[in-house]
């Protein structure tokens, strides 16, 4: 679907003289079709003329209405493409955290396997010491 610019201009108030034209109504309607000859050129196409009311001031706190005659012209622009022609959006790389070496935890169980006490019979003096805790047993 088109979409469209308008533009209003004021309509010509006086005939404009030419070549071969004689009369009033001749001469306003010379004026007339110079403008639109004008805006045609450009690329304007004409809707219509319109007579509206403005508010003007009218003395120090005195307001009037007159009417004023415009001509009203359009022509198509073209659609914005933004949204079709979308460049892809490429995520920014994401930071990685710095690495902590810490020590895995398999081969921190697999180091200690390897010196794991000898294990014996169990009885009710025989305190189990842990490795892993300190010397204090906690």
């Amino acid at each position: 679907m088109p979409n469209f610019e308008y533009k209003v201009v004021p309509a010509p108030k006086k005939g404009l003289k030419g070549k071969g034209i004689k009369g009033t109504e001749e001469k306003f309607a010379n004026a007339l079709a110079t403008v639109m000859n004008e805006m045609g050129a450009n690329g304007w196409e004409y809707q219509r003329s319109d007579t509206l009311p403005s508010e003007e001031r009218s003395g120090l706190r005195g307001k009037t209405t007159t009417f004023h005659n415009v001509l009203v012209f359009r022509r198509a622009v073209a659609a914005k493409i933004e949204t079709a022609v979308r460049k892809p959006v490429t995520p920014r790389p994401v930071k990685k955290a710095p690495e902590q070496h810490a020590p895995q935890l398999d081969s921190v169980i697999a180091r200690e396997s390897r010196t794991a006490p000898a294990v014996g019979p169990a009885t009710e003096a025989t305190e189990v010491k842990d490795p892993r805790l300190g010397s204090d047993g906690q």
